[in-house]
Parts: C-alpha cells; structure tokens; sequence
C-alpha cells in the first residue's frame, strides 16, 4: 500500500481561518476556550457520507480546511444536524468516523460544519497524513 501524502493546498489568505465561537457553541466548556490542537490553513478533498437533516443518506466528495489534530471544517451543499455522525474518507482511503460539532457558515449554497473525530485512535491521529504542532493554543 502507497504511502504517498494526500494533495494539499494552501487555503486563500482572503478566506478567514478563525471563527469566533460562544460557550454554547462549543458544547458549553466554561471559562476561557483553549484548542486541543493548533488548526492548519490547509485543505484536502475528503469523502463524506452519512444522512442529512431530512433523513437522506448521502456519499459525496466535500472540502475539508482548518485541518487539526481532532478534526476539521467540511463544506458541503447539505443541511445537517448539529450531533450527526458520518464517515470521512481521506485521498489514500483511510476513514474515520466524525460527530458534527457546529455549523460555523452558509455562504452562496455551501454550508460549512465543524466536525471533530469520534476516536481517539492512531488512525485519527495520522488521518491527515501530517504532523500537527504540539500543545495548545487559545481559541
């Protein structure tokens, strides 16, 4: 099996990197917010599928940015539901399984959710097939 790095590109310095976040929004953590794992300004196509907010199963290809070590952004043209879990499938055919976190935007038809790994495993751990700076940063 090939181990090749997946295709990443920088994402546009116009495209915002942050987004502000509320305590609410973060699944209620209270006092200051801290980051488990600094985000990457990178992007990769990933397979994303599971069942949007009406119900219906879906299996299509989306775009992931902010890479970090316990998830990422996906934008996609699908409503979903804050605590969905789907399957995310990266370019050398690893998968993993996701729990939406946050819908952080709607922009022109494309919905972009915060998504954070299920596990906690060495899978998840190299998922994106780089090494992420250790220790943690504020929000």
């Amino acid at each position: 099996m090939s181990r090749e790095p997946m295709n990443l590109k920088h994402l546009d310095r116009r495209t915002p990197t942050h987004h502000k976040h509320t305590a609410a929004a973060a699944g209620g953590r209270s006092g200051v917010l801290k980051r488990r794992s600094s985000r990457m300004a990178l992007s990769a196509s990933v397979g994303l599928s599971g069942e949007d907010r009406k119900k219906a199963s879906f299996n299509m290809t989306a775009k992931a940015t902010n890479l970090n070590r316990h998830g990422a952004a996906v934008q996609l043209d699908r409503e979903l539901q804050i605590g969905t879990v789907l399957t995310v499938k990266n370019q050398r055919g690893t998968q993993v399984t996701a729990k939406v976190v946050a819908q952080l935007a709607a922009l022109h038809g494309v919905l972009t959710y915060g998504i954070e790994f299920v596990e906690h495993d060495e899978t998840s751990k190299s998922f994106w097939g780089i090494s992420f700076p250790s220790g943690v940063t504020n929000a």
